[in-house]
């Protein structure tokens, strides 16, 4: 499943959402995923694949299918009980809009 929506990320993206580059490690149970975001590209690897990515999310696999695929935003609690870790949220959410999933 984490899979599939990794492999599905170039063909999703939606181009001039991001004004500026964006690198996102994500941290997934047994999956680590780097994904690099431009004006007009969507480039995902496997592993980490950057010294200091710009957001780093670590959460379960479960709980990334939740917010990918159900809509589910993660609230101040999420982040309170370490269910979702990131040190920069609001990049997630330029993440997310970036394949048109508005919060």
């Amino acid at each position: 499943m984490i899979d599939t929506i990794f492999a599905d990320l170039p063909d999703l993206f939606v181009p001039r959402t991001l004004s500026g580059s964006l690198s996102f490690y994500f941290s997934l149970g047994e999956t680590k995923k780097t994904v690099h975001l431009s004006a007009d590209n969507c480039m995902v690897e496997d592993r980490r694949t950057v010294e200091s990515a710009d957001c780093v999310c670590k959460t379960s696999p479960e709980f990334f299918v939740k917010i990918w695929q159900e809509g589910y935003r993660p609230g101040m609690k999420d982040f309170m009980d370490g269910t979702i870790k990131s040190n920069n949220p609001g990049a997630l959410q330029q993440f997310l809009q970036s394949f048109g999933k508005e919060s």
